[in-house]
């Protein structure tokens, strides 16, 4: 831990945020050179002031420093610097990385990282849609990169560890402070198949101006970001806009034109976000990036073996088949079906319970029924 006291010593100076940081580590390569720099060779070191100069040549290691550090081994982190081999790689080309992160699992090189992102308070469609997004990237090999929040965030990482993949969760708090405590459990299950990160100190709050700051990190890991229902004033048009300024692409799923829940994601299609269907609109885009294979929508990839996910529907009776028919990844209200389908109520209602049985059907609160997530196209 001896050899990461000069990056948190650097990292406490007064005036020396991320920018600064890359800029005076790309010059001096290391944070010791950096306090052991002449006067006028820090001098040049653009948006170096003589503050912060001073600021520099005086600072010396915290007893809040050795804490940190003695704290992160005490838990079993790990610290990852922009020197290490695991920092991930897009991160580090990025204007303003994190010095460093504080990991729970393990990060590798990779740089075939997608990061899906959007609402909190999402739909059934937007959900079954991220899910068969994250099961069917995370069985090629992708690393799915997402923040643990509810909703979206949440459905990605399910859906990567369904896909038997990795993901990456960006907290917007330190890592003794899981957020939100509902994700105890996908926090601990995320670090057991890749990793949580952070760069916030440990204890540190999930406080609201944390996320905003944390988005660039999930769009900076990543090739690309994809959003799934997100309003107009939505975080998740933040890590869009920051993934276009880091020279990253941007797809967006869309949804109904009458949910103001997908109204931002359709204002980024119209100024130039790559629409995406399905799976196989990302690799299309990403091929070159991910590797020489673009594999289509049942293709096996010959590196990994492993196939693009489809459920197979078990065969459904005609007036099974009738009531399905109805339905769509947007809950329909059973007063609704009824009225579409011309049966009994009663008739409607034992065909809807044997659908969910069957998994072909998922029922949310309110008595309303759409076509089950596990059923990919």
């Amino acid at each position: 831990m001896e050899r990461l006291l000069p990056w948190f010593r650097l990292k406490s100076v007064p005036g020396v945020g991320n920018h600064l940081y890359k800029r005076l580590i790309d010059h001096f390569q290391s944070p010791d050179a950096v306090f052991h720099a002449p006067a006028d060779e820090l001098g040049h070191i653009d948006g170096m002031s003589q503050r912060v100069m001073n600021a520099i040549r005086r600072h010396t290691p915290t007893d809040n420093d050795k804490r940190e550090l003695d704290s992160a081994q005490e838990k079993g982190f790990e610290i990852v610097t922009l020197h290490d081999d695991t920092y991930p790689p897009l991160l580090r080309e990025i204007p303003d990385p994190p010095p460093f992160l504080y990991v729970n699992g393990q990060l590798d090189s990779s740089t075939s990282n997608l990061s899906i992102v959007g609402s909190r308070n999402a739909t059934t469609y937007g959900l079954s849609t991220t899910r068969q997004l994250g099961v069917t990237l995370a069985a090629l090999d992708i690393t799915i990169v997402s923040g643990m929040a509810l909703g979206i965030d949440t459905a990605a990482h399910e859906g990567a560890l369904q896909g038997k993949g990795k993901t990456i969760a960006v907290l917007g708090s330190g890592l003794e402070r899981i957020y939100p405590p509902e994700n105890r459990n996908l926090f601990h299950r995320i670090a057991e198949n890749g990793a949580v990160i952070s760069e916030f100190p440990l204890k540190m709050e999930p406080e609201g101006y944390n996320f905003p700051i944390r988005n660039r990190i999930i769009s900076g890991c990543s090739m690309g970001t994809v959003v799934v229902e997100a309003t107009q004033k939505s975080g998740s048009l933040i890590t869009a806009r920051l993934a276009a300024e880091q020279n990253r692409e941007v797809f967006a799923v869309p949804g109904s034109i009458r949910s103001f829940k997908s109204m931002g994601t359709h204002t980024l299609i119209k100024e130039g976000a790559k629409l995406v269907e399905n799976a196989q609109d990302i690799l299309d885009e990403l091929g070159p990036a991910i590797g020489p294979w673009v594999p289509g929508k049942d293709s096996r990839n010959a590196d990994t073996g492993r196939t693009a996910v489809n459920v197979a529907m078990p065969p459904l009776s005609a007036d099974e088949k009738t009531v399905f028919d109805t339905l769509g990844p947007y809950p329909l209200h059973v007063d609704e079906i009824v009225r579409k389908v011309s049966m009994a109520p009663g008739k409607v209602l034992s065909i809807l319970l044997q659908l969910e049985l069957s998994q072909h059907v998922q029922q949310s609160p309110g008595k309303l029924f759409s076509v089950s997530d596990t059923l990919f196209s």
